[in-house]
């Protein structure tokens, strides 16, 4: 028998998802000697054993890798012979400048969800039960290498039974660093008052869950942040929460306690049942079914409801189903409007006490706060709309070596971006930087990357808009610190992020039909309904709408009526007396709009598809004004549900897409008295067509057959996958978005693959 010694290196998410473990258990079962440790660059094993079952062992390596585990890669090399005394888990070790990857926040696993209601078990009941196959992660990591003293769990000495767990290599919460038990671990407590204490452990669960019951308002402190929490089936309590939080109109997230509870609600397919159970437990974005008892203001004017299951066993005692209790919470953020979502609990009894009636806190801190994950579906395959816990700080694999690049992405739906090696870092949901607090947790959020992944930014890449806060922050440390910058049109971003993460090499030409909201535009103006043509080192603009203007900037966005009268008089088109934006307006708002636009007082012209869809909803009477973000052409989207397939005509005129044909005959059929959702459906129809018309250009103009589909116009369901079946019929592949969402999530992506490329291209 020949003996041998390896040396193994293995690198990915490997640690915190029982990976020594299992390399101890398979070290065992194939006769091997040698020892195991966690480093920080990931895992290394030296193993001696007959040569036969060496090369077994590491075959096995990635093939039965606990489910999650993520194995990179994994570099062998042999090694003198050493006679080792058994197999062992070593301590860990730190070598300053290297890094892993770090796990996601998982869900509850089955195993867990299953001792949480036996009696039997000693941890029956206990709120924070986890194991090496699930719960938190990045929320509670302070620094790598992931051990229990570098996260928030340090403060919570184990107590002899779960000391004895934690070092059984052949135990589920082996090296679990969360694990505890009630004896030893974090509790709950209820206040019904801000800091006044009303009950702790399970005698607070069943306060809480009385305060639901009798229709009241919770701040619950979960995983991440805390949610404001209320009976979806009691419009009374709901009503109440959307006064308190000022929230007009916008779709809360719904939780209930299992697939079958969905069931009554949604329909699910099987890929949604998949994703709705799996670890990452994201909210899913499903059809609605008709006639439930859900309150009708949880989402108003949506065709689909967001829905997820319990992911913590705090949740799943929250909904533990029992006669006269809710069996569907609404679950949405406990933030003020557009500020993040609050992690501390003094910060709670503060800034919620005028929505929430009673809190259930508990004493594990969150290191980094982190917002729940939205998905939809498009072909039966997960569209993330939003990315964050269970997805976030899991790495994006790049086709060749990075050098370290920070990216800090838009002002809207804010991540940032940080390069290193074959990984992008895309951090989670940071939000609209349009408030002081948002700001400072984007800077918190960017060091804290930089310090897990041991990145130092060699350049920096930044928004072309000037008054981006992230803009101004990537001058400014640039600056301080003497980095290159480099500045990246919006939408150019939004191509090389579909490029990239659809296997595109960052010098191939694509083409990328970028449907959008708003952009700042090379040229001044607001971009957002282009096609452009490039890579990552430049782009052409060849098609895009004919510009109109945005009368008061971000008013016009927030009034579609304003927009619908500005794409009217843009095109020539008359003011009739019938027409409801202009019914929504006052006479003096009507003489002054005519004024702005005709002068051109801030108004600002824009090539967006995202404002046509607002012009468009106003003309049909579904929105004259937002309360939210794309709320009317999300309303509109929701009519054009039916059978009808015929569109309206367009010209292009050189580069300019003309539509005034199409407005002409839409208001013909307005005239006519078509039913809202025939013309809504035309509508859609039409920019389904236009892409297609678009498409066909760029192959016969410059042979590119496939086509990225970017930009926040394309979370709209029924306008992507009409144009899916559109491209697929002839010919033309589709470039959809499947690690980053459509939308500006997936910008500092996209500045990130940019900059790689230009500031590689400098240094050379």
């Amino acid at each position: 028998m020949t003996v041998k010694s390896r040396h193994i290196h293995i690198n990915g998410i490997v640690q915190g998802v029982g990976f020594r473990p299992f390399i101890y258990n398979l070290a065992l079962a194939h006769g091997l000697t040698g020892w195991v440790r966690n480093s920080s660059s990931g895992v290394d094993i030296e193993v001696t054993g007959s040569n036969r079952e060496v090369e077994k062992f590491i075959e096995a390596i990635p093939i039965s890798a606990p489910v999650l585990a993520q194995v990179d890669s994994l570099e062998t090399r042999e090694i003198p012979i050493i006679e080792f005394d058994g197999f062992n888990i070593v301590a860990s070790e730190d070598q300053q400048n290297d890094f892993i990857p770090v796990s996601p926040d998982v869900a509850i696993c089955q195993q867990c969800h299953e001792e949480l209601f036996d009696p039997g078990d000693r941890r029956f009941r206990y709120p924070f039960i986890n194991c090496t196959n699930c719960g938190p992660r990045f929320s509670i990591i302070k620094e790598i290498p992931y051990d229990r003293p570098l996260t928030t769990m340090a403060e919570f000495k184990m107590c002899p039974d779960c000391q004895t767990e934690y070092e059984n290599p052949q135990d589920r919460r082996f090296h679990a660093q969360p694990v505890a038990c009630p004896d030893c671990g974090p509790q709950v407590w209820f206040e019904g008052q801000p800091g006044v204490v009303h009950s702790e452990k399970e005698t607070a669960i069943q306060a809480a869950r009385r305060y639901l019951a009798d229709g009241k308002i919770l701040a619950i402190k979960g995983l991440g942040g805390f949610h404001l929490a209320c009976d979806a089936t009691n419009p009374s309590a709901v009503a109440a929460l959307r006064s308190r939080k000022h929230r007009q109109a916008k779709p809360f997230a719904l939780m209930a306690y299992d697939l079958d509870t969905i069931r009554n609600y949604v329909r699910i397919t099987p890929a949604a049942e998949h994703l709705l159970l799996s670890p990452q437990a994201p909210i899913v974005l499903l059809p609605e079914k008709p006639h439930t008892n859900l309150a009708e203001n949880v989402a108003p004017g949506q065709a689909n409801l967001g829905f997820m299951l319990p992911y913590t066993p705090l949740h799943l005692l929250l909904l533990e189903p029992q006669d006269g209790y809710p069996k569907v919470l609404v679950m949405t953020s406990g933030n003020l409007a557009e500020e993040p979502i609050i992690r501390e609990d003094e910060q709670a009894r503060s800034k919620l006490s005028g929505i929430a009636d009673g809190y259930l806190l508990h004493n594990r801190p969150i290191h980094m706060r982190i917002d729940d994950s939205v998905y939809t579906f498009i072909d039966e395959k997960p569209y993330p709309i939003r990315r964050a816990r269970g997805y976030a700080p899991n790495p994006i694999r790049l086709p060749l070596p990075a050098p370290q690049i920070l990216a800090v992405g838009p002002q809207m739906k804010n991540t940032f971006c940080l390069t290193r090696e074959k990984y992008a870092f895309l951090s989670h949901h940071i939000g609209e930087m349009d408030n002081w607090e948002t700001y400072e947790d984007f800077q918190k959020a960017i060091r804290h990357y930089e310090s897990l992944f041991r990145i130092k930014p060699e350049a920096i890449a930044y928004d072309l808009h000037p008054d981006y806060q992230s803009t101004r922050y990537a001058l400014e440390r640039a600056q301080a610190e003497r980095l290159p910058a480099f500045p990246v049109q919006h939408h150019h971003a939004h191509l090389a992020a579909g490029m990239i993460e659809n296997g595109l090499i960052p010098d191939e030409p694509a083409a990328g039909l970028i449907f959008d909201g708003t952009g700042f535009g090379s040229d001044g103006t607001i971009w957002g309904g282009e096609v452009l043509v490039g890579n990552c080192e430049d782009y052409t603009r060849p098609y895009h709408l004919k510009p109109v203007p945005l009368p008061g900037g971000d008013i016009a966005i927030q009034k579609p009526a304003r927009m619908a009268l500005s794409t009217l008089w843009s095109y020539g088109l008359d003011w009739s007396e019938d027409l409801l934006p202009l019914q929504a307006l006052s006479s003096e708002e009507r003489q002054a709009l005519r004024n702005q636009l005709a002068k051109g007082i801030n108004a600002p012209l824009t090539s967006s598809m995202g404002r046509l869809f607002d012009a468009v909803s106003a003309l049909l009477g579904v929105r004259q004004t937002v309360s939210y973000e794309a709320q009317g052409a999300i309303e509109l989207e929701t009519l054009a549900a039916g059978p009808e397939t015929g569109y309206y005509p367009w010209q292009i005129d050189q580069q300019e897409i003309n539509l005034k044909p199409m407005l002409e005959m839409l208001l013909a059929d307005l005239a006519r008295n078509i039913s809202t959702p025939v013309i809504a459906a035309r509508f859609h129809n039409t920019i389904a067509e236009l892409a297609l018309d678009l498409a066909q250009r760029i192959r016969s103009e410059m042979g590119i057959h496939q086509i990225v589909l970017s930009g926040g116009v394309w979370q709209n369901q029924i306008l992507l996958k009409k144009t899916i079946n559109l491209f697929n019929t002839h010919g033309i592949k589709p470039l959809l978005h499947r690690q980053t969402p459509p939308n500006d999530g997936c910008v500092a992506f996209g500045q990130a693959m940019i900059a790689v490329y230009r500031y590689q291209n400098i240094k050379e």
